[in-house]
């Protein structure tokens, strides 16, 4: 398993639990016009689903984000909500292996797989989550004095972009 990985989505779960420890609870779970409705505690509920979806495939061999369990207590209860995402760091596997993921194609409505592998599906949570990070601080920046890091939401290949830009 390439460790870098892991690390990157650890550090990722880090900034996350950060902020969740910054927000009060009412902040969390209020609903914002510039999320078009949403919370900042269903943008990491999304999050932490993704990855509990990704480690249930990893037992079962199928992944199949749609059909994730939505737990509504992970975007209205912030105290449990870190704990889910502690869970995740915590489930993050060592190895890498074959797995099947499941989808519903979108002209037809049929039910489909395709073969994948969990490194390349916890690359794609890593990115994913930095996408919804960054809905996640436009949501906190609406409603709180919070800093959040510069680098909270931004991908790598962005931050090493800038840093070129800069040089030159």
């Amino acid at each position: 398993m390439n460790r870098k990985i892991t690390d990157s989505v650890t550090s990722v779960v880090e900034q996350i639990d950060n902020m969740l420890h910054e927000l009060s609870d009412a902040q969390f779970s209020v609903k914002l016009e510039v999320l078009s409705g949403a919370s900042v505690g269903e943008h990491v509920r999304h999050v932490i689903e993704f990855f509990q979806e990704l480690s249930q495939g990893f037992q079962t061999g199928c992944i199949d984000y749609d059909a994730r369990r939505r737990d509504k207590a992970i975007e209205t209860q912030r105290q449990y909500a870190i704990v889910r995402l502690q869970e995740v760091a915590a489930s993050l596997k060592t190895e890498n292996k074959l797995l099947h993921l499941a989808y519903t194609d979108t002209s037809s409505g049929l039910e489909c797989q395709i073969l994948t592998n969990y490194e390349r599906e916890l690359i794609y949570n890593l990115e994913h989550a930095v996408h919804h990070m960054a809905l996640m601080k436009i949501g906190v920046l609406t409603i709180a004095d919070i800093r959040l890091p510069d680098h909270f939401g931004v991908a790598q290949s962005t931050i090493q972009y800038r840093q070129a830009q800069c040089a030159q």
